[in-house]
């Protein structure tokens, strides 16, 4: 087998030197493969597939040419040079990106399954507490004061010191009454009065603006006891200057039954 042959204009003009084609039969030996670098051409892949096929045939029926060519000892020097340049070998899997990483998939899913649940609770909960108010909004509506069968004059003596949660006295009971609650301001010279009503641990139930005491200091304050829930309910006194400014003067808590 001979190689091709340069033409008289190639050899005299110093261009670049054609590829020698592979044999299409089957006559490769050593002295071929050396002269036509076969070697380099098939792992460089500029082999033609027939001759890479040729080659392959000759090592497979001739194993000590690999020994020969120091096969070996070129793919330990390209792995190092992959190396080098941070390349992962051939034959590794490919890092696939964050989102597909099983961790992250499996998080995600949990994720997921836990807003779910905290969604079903939510709703669950905005459901009972719209029932809740729905029904407490039809038993206001439907609900009637109770008529009072008694009268009951009560003179209160508030604390002037600091809120106590200390009931002073109780009103209503099993039937409803009207009581007088006559809160002794005597010891103070304002006339003028704003009274805030609390359901203590709930919520403001009235303002009472602009009440005045009575010749006597009293401050007179009539309810009906059906009107508010039972509970405990703290009446806090602000007294009011000529310009209508309130300072907190006295305090008193009474409780409520039915």
């Amino acid at each position: 087998m001979q190689a091709a042959q340069l033409s008289p204009n190639e050899a005299r003009g110093g261009g670049t030197l054609p590829m020698p084609a592979v044999p299409a039969h089957n006559g490769m030996d050593r002295e071929f493969i050396a002269r036509n670098q076969i070697v380099e051409r098939y792992l460089s892949g500029r082999l033609p597939l027939k001759g890479a096929q040729d080659f392959e045939r000759y090592c497979s029926q001739h194993p000590d040419l690999l020994d020969e060519i120091g096969l070996s000892d070129r793919i330990t020097a390209a792995l190092r040079l992959l190396e080098s340049g941070g390349r992962a070998p051939p034959w590794d899997e490919k890092p696939k990106p964050w989102w597909e990483r099983l961790p992250v998939l499996i998080g995600a899913a949990g994720l997921a399954l836990m807003l779910g649940i905290v969604a079903l609770v939510l709703v669950g909960k905005l459901a009972a507490r719209d029932h809740r108010i729905g029904s407490l909004q039809r038993q206001v509506a439907v609900h009637a004061l109770d008529p009072t069968v008694s009268t009951r004059s009560v003179t209160v003596i508030p604390n002037r010191d600091t809120a106590s949660t200390r009931s002073l006295l109780t009103i209503g009971g099993s039937s409803a009454e009207m009581a007088d609650l006559k809160i002794d301001l005597s010891w103070t010279k304002a006339t003028d009065f704003r009274v805030t009503i609390d359901r203590l641990d709930q919520g403001r139930v009235a303002v009472l603006h602009n009440v005045r005491k009575d010749s006597n200091g009293m401050l007179h304050i009539g309810l009906n006891s059906s009107a508010l829930g039972p509970g405990n309910y703290m009446f806090s006194i602000d007294a009011l200057n000529w310009r209508g400014e309130p300072a907190p003067i006295a305090w008193a808590t009474i409780t409520i039954a039915h």
